[in-house]
């Protein structure tokens, strides 16, 4: 039915970037580049915070609204009232928050993506 992709076919290495590199003359600097990458700050590697940060965050925000909507009762009460919005409504909210993940997202990539680069 279209053109069919063969994954495998971009792990394989080319025979001419090997002959390229095979080829390539090793240029002595005299040390230069090694005494630059040693001189490079070591990034600190802290995924555990991060993910420990993200986790309370939600714990704090989930206990915020249990308390600020009163409970369990004042939960329920405002899913009555949403569930009670015209259709309309209910769909342009979830096209809202549709647009905002999405948003969230491309951000999220454009930003791993700069950082790469650099």
């Amino acid at each position: 039915m279209g053109t069919q992709l063969n994954i495998n076919e971009n792990l394989e290495e080319d025979p001419f970037d090997a002959r390229l590199r095979d080829e390539a003359v090793y240029i002595d600097d005299a040390g230069f580049t090694a005494g630059v990458a040693q001189k490079l700050p070591n990034r600190p590697v802290r995924r555990w915070v991060r993910a420990a940060i993200l986790i309370g965050v939600a714990l704090l925000a989930s206990v915020a609204v249990y308390v600020l909507f009163g409970g369990v009762w004042g939960i329920a009460e405002g899913v009555t009232r949403l569930s009670l919005l015209p259709l309309p409504v209910i769909w342009l909210g979830a096209a809202g928050a549709t647009i905002v993940v999405m948003v969230a997202g491309l951000a999220a990539v454009v930003s791993k993506a700069s950082g790469r680069s650099r």
